[in-house]
């Protein structure tokens, strides 16, 4: 387990919040403070290899918790981001909650025994159906008690939305060491929302181009604005730009990124404006 991206000592402050990340890639944490108004703590763990199954993910996360004595304090309210693929977005009009599982088996194979969850994405009318990693749930509610849950799309994809300024059709990619996150948005909607596995260069760009092509977007026109963990000097970042001319990093302005060896633009799920 390689830790990574934070040089900051943290004071003994009140009145914190605790936010949560973590897949089978990792896991990371953000402290923000309420009486100053910002984030004051970030780390990141990064696991040599991704894991298996959420059984496994728990063992990490208790032998985090258990060494990592800032994730020992205590906080007024704790947010916890499930992010993995075992998601799908229904718009109001066709959400029935008895039909869960019939939403997510049209993308996904779901067990009878999986526990189903959704998040409301009210400015767009719209519900994110998910899987939780319910062990995980479980152990957090015995260090914390109650907590609220979110599926890492629906932070994305509301985050995503308010730093939209165009109304043309603009394409966010948000990075995992084996995931990418695929946003489209257009006029304030959004046109598209995925997430998919990759193992190679050649998987990251084919995912992009089927999207753009799947929407007309133009290679030559359309923006793309990277999250997460990507940089000029990668490979999926150099193989990108040979077909997609209009690339960016989506910064955030938070103050955090001044004390954080990291670039402004990764994160974004946890520590983006």
């Amino acid at each position: 387990m390689i830790k990574k991206n934070s040089s900051i000592s943290l004071k003994p402050l009140k009145d914190n919040r605790l936010s949560i990340q973590f897949n089978l890639d990792g896991f990371s944490f953000c402290i923000y403070n309420n009486s100053s108004n910002k984030e004051i703590y970030f780390y990141e763990y990064e696991f040599e290899e991704s894991l298996n199954t959420p059984e496994n993910l728990l063992l990490k996360i208790e032998e985090i918790f258990k060494n990592d004595t800032q994730l020992q304090n205590d906080f007024i309210s704790v947010t916890v981001i499930h992010q993995n693929n075992l998601s799908t977005i229904v718009p109001n009009q066709f959400f029935d909650e008895k039909e869960l599982a019939t939403y997510l088996n049209y993308n996904i194979k779901t067990l009878i025994t999986d526990f189903i969850s959704f998040d409301s994405i009210d400015v767009l009318k719209t519900k994110n159906v998910y899987v939780p990693y319910v062990n995980i749930n479980n152990y957090l509610f015995q260090n914390f008690g109650e907590f609220e849950y979110k599926h890492h799309s629906t932070v994305l994809i509301e985050k995503l939305l308010k730093a939209t300024k165009s109304d043309k059709k603009t394409m966010y990619v948000n990075v995992g060491k084996t995931t990418l996150d695929i946003v489209v948005i257009a006029n304030k909607k959004l046109l598209l929302s995925n997430t998919f596995s990759y193992n190679s260069k050649e998987d990251f760009i084919y995912y992009i181009l089927f999207v753009a092509e799947q929407l007309n977007l133009d290679t030559l026109e359309f923006p793309l604005y990277f999250t997460g963990n990507i940089t000029l000097d990668t490979a999926i970042y150099k193989l990108t730009y040979k077909y997609i001319k209009n690339i960016y990093f989506l910064e955030s302005e938070k103050a955090i990124f001044n004390e954080l060896k990291i670039p402004k633009h990764s994160n974004y799920i946890l520590l983006g404006s």
